[in-house]
């Protein structure tokens, strides 16, 4: 028994040996969460409690593996052995197996994945005659997720909007198509647990009996049908023992609701509640600063959090110009941080609000052949709406590319399916022709001719703009008259975050300015190579901050901290929304062991035009005395100056002074009347960025542009 106790500090051993009833651990980052979930189970072991009377569950397969290795090294294999302890899944698909007969179910049914899910609620739309163009699938299944995840059975399902009453009309038939397959979906899996332990009191009454103690990772990112689940399996013995923190809750997205820390308070009253606030990650700077973002969240219990380690070096906050600045200088930072062995490459990560912001990183990555791993996404130039949007550009710049235009002939929907393309591309190789010309002829008759001959048209019609409009101008019109638009933004959050992909793609076309179409297509193609990627390679991690959560790193770069990406423009007229956003900068800088960059653009290109990016919010909730600012971001109003960012000038540079400042009236000999956005010094030069009126901004030299004062 002391062997299991050793380990652990004064709060985790309190935690540990609990006596029973209701205990909740707030655990705060770094405090030892695992060890202390996971000691409790050997203790519990250890003091007698049979391993089949205890339940422990987590939310991913490997964290279930790692607790119960863990607890096997503490108590040895054969204790353990028989410890009810998985996710909530697989969990409740073993009780529904057993009570199969009961619950209504076949035991031998299949579990249906989401592709699975799909085909389901297409064959539904299908057969009610839904139109897919209209109402993506995914959309719809999204929907019906969440109703079960809110425990809402069909005939009780209200809708709210005309969206959802398409979804309550698949639901119910959704259903029933699953039972008759003898399936059951992920979501099924908790529903239907709960739903029979709620009305079968033999069943209730013999898990309640033989369920001693139940223990519960993450708790602060269940669901409500997860919780319902939790309260009906203690209700006897009401021994429910969670760990979490509150300020860690940052998947309401996919339904988790933070919520439930404050309903297991309500509904047990009588609850022990221990606060583990030894910190064995951070330096004592990154809790601070942590701290005074999560503060500001209302309806929060008061916690702190103090560092076993040293103070640590100052927060490093730099302004960059703009995204592919602020990549390059993340790329050169880890550079001489290598270069100084203050960490190593695979020590350090690089954190972004959404996907699409690893773009400009990738490129900077691979132009400095800088090897990195990309954590819980798809490259960027392989993410799949990328490559469907390329495909439309390389069969207007190349119509006889049929791989690309086998990708896209029926992306979104046309009523061109696989067996009306292979007879195509058949027939207009035997002619030798292409597929463009054959589509065009006339010729075609069949049910397909039609879509052919329309999709023909616009074909042609995007070839004859080739010539007239830039890349960026053609991309914008292939999106709108393509349809693919509408087809991606089909109303759930994954929908937004393809289209926010696509529109990171569009600043790339944005930027190419008037470059033929064939040199964008090859400069993509070149900066997409992935020989520099190395899954294995001792390299930096680049990843959101959603899949950081759970991680550490010696150092961490956020970028991209600027108002609409964090918080996002989602969240930003919603209290809780930007409570959530608050919650997931908590979390990134809590992943930082030793050194945190904070950084952001201070021109922010997006969907294809320049804006003056305003920096986040939570940059000013931090004290400036844990700060390394090279200007003040707490410039007047409250608001962060348009003139700090920098380039990693020289030491000497501040010394000398800039002959602009931002506001500053212009004249150029090529561009005309101007005003100065920002100025900063270059070892011998001044670099400015300046909006005129002719051509809009512009980045220029002193030295070399003629610029003078209006």
């Amino acid at each position: 028994m002391q062997s299991i106790l050793d380990a652990l500090n004064a709060q985790q051993r309190q935690a540990v040996e609990a006596p029973e009833g209701p205990t909740l651990v707030l655990a705060g980052p770094g405090s030892g969460k695992t060890r202390v979930l996971t000691a409790r189970a050997a203790f519990l072991l250890a003091r007698g409690v049979p391993p089949p009377r205890l339940m422990a569950v987590t939310f991913t397969n490997k964290a279930a593996q790692e607790m119960r290795e863990r607890i096997e090294r503490l108590v040895g294999v054969s204790a353990a052995r028989d410890l009810w302890l998985g996710t909530f899944h697989s969990l409740c698909a073993r009780l529904l197996r057993r009570e199969a007969d009961r619950a209504g179910l076949n035991r031998d049914f299949s579990i249906y994945d989401t592709d699975d899910q799909l085909s389901v609620v297409k064959a539904v739309m299908a057969e009610l005659k839904v139109d897919e163009k209209k109402h993506r699938p995914s959309a719809v299944h999204a929907v019906i997720s969440n109703a079960k995840n809110a425990l809402v059975k069909p005939e009780h399902f209200q809708p709210q909007s005309y969206h959802e009453e398409i979804a309550a009309r698949v639901y119910p038939r959704y259903n029933a198509l699953l039972r008759a397959n003898n399936a059951l979906d992920f979501d099924d899996l908790i529903a239907e647990a709960v739903w029979l332990l709620e009305r079968d009191e033999i069943v209730r009454a013999q898990y309640q009996e033989r369920l001693l103690h139940v223990l519960v990772d993450e708790f602060q990112d269940t669901n409500f049908a997860q919780y319902a689940l939790l309260k009906l399996l203690v209700g006897k013995h009401r021994n429910l023992f969670c760990v979490g923190d509150p300020d860690q809750g940052i998947y309401a997205w996919r339904g988790a609701d933070h919520r439930n820390v404050q309903r297991l308070l309500e509904d047990f009253r009588d609850a022990r509640v221990i606060t583990l606030e030894q910190n064995y990650r951070s330096t004592q700077v990154i809790l601070d600063a942590a701290m005074a973002i999560i503060r500001k969240n209302p309806d929060r219990r008061p916690t702190r959090l103090v560092a076993q380690r040293s103070d640590g070096p100052k927060i490093v906050v730099r302004e960059l110009f703009d995204e592919n600045e602020e990549a390059q200088y993340v790329v050169d930072t880890i550079a001489e941080l290598v270069r100084r062995k203050a960490a190593q490459p695979g020590e350090i990560a690089v954190m972004y609000r959404t996907n699409a912001q690893s773009r400009a990183l990738e490129d900077a990555f691979i132009r400095a052949s800088m090897p990195y791993r990309l954590v819980g996404a798809t490259r960027f130039y392989a993410r799949k709406e990328i490559r469907d949007v390329l495909a439309y550009l390389r069969i207007v710049n190349n119509p006889a590319d049929t791989v690309s235009l086998q990708r896209i002939i029926n992306v979104p929907p046309r009523g061109i399916g696989e067996k009306t393309f292979k007879a195509l591309e058949s027939a207009a190789y035997a002619r030798g022709i292409t597929c463009l010309e054959l589509i065009t002829s006339g010729e075609l008759e069949g049910r397909a001719a039609r879509a052919l001959s329309e999709f023909g048209a616009l074909w042609q019609q995007w070839i004859r703009l080739r010539d007239e409009l830039n890349v960026s101008q053609l991309l914008d019109h292939i999106l709108q008259t393509s349809g693919y638009r509408e087809f991606l933004l089909d109303g759930t959050p994954e929908g937004e975050e393809r289209w926010a992909n696509v529109n990171e793609l569009r600043s790339v076309a944005a930027e190419a300015g008037d470059m033929m179409l064939a040199e964008f297509l090859a400069n993509i193609a070149l900066v997409s190579d992935v020989d520099n990627y190395d899954e294995h390679a001792n390299a930096p991690t680049l990843l959101t901050l959603h899949a950081a959560k759970g991680l550490e790193f010696r150092v961490v770069f956020i970028v991209g901290l600027v108002e609409g990406v964090l918080p996002h423009s989602r969240s930003m007229d919603d209290e809780e929304g930007v409570a959530e956003e608050r919650r997931l900068m908590y979390v990134g800088i809590t992943r930082a062991k030793e050194r945190l960059y904070l950084l952001y653009p201070f021109w922010r290109r997006q969907w294809g035009s320049n804006d003056a990016a305003e920096p986040s919010r939570f940059l000013l909730d931090l004290p400036e005395a844990l700060l390394d600012v090279h200007a003040s971001i707490f410039a007047a109003k409250g608001k962060p100056s348009a003139a700090t960012w920098d380039r990693a000038a020289p030491s000497s540079a501040p010394a000398r002074r800039t002959r602009f400042k931002p506001g500053d009236r212009v004249v150029h000999p090529e561009f005309g009347e101007g005003v100065v956005l920002s100025s900063a010094l270059r070892r011998d030069d001044e670099e400015v960025e300046v909006f005129f009126l002719s051509v809009g901004g512009k980045r220029l030299s002193v030295a070399l542009s003629g610029l003078r004062r209006a």
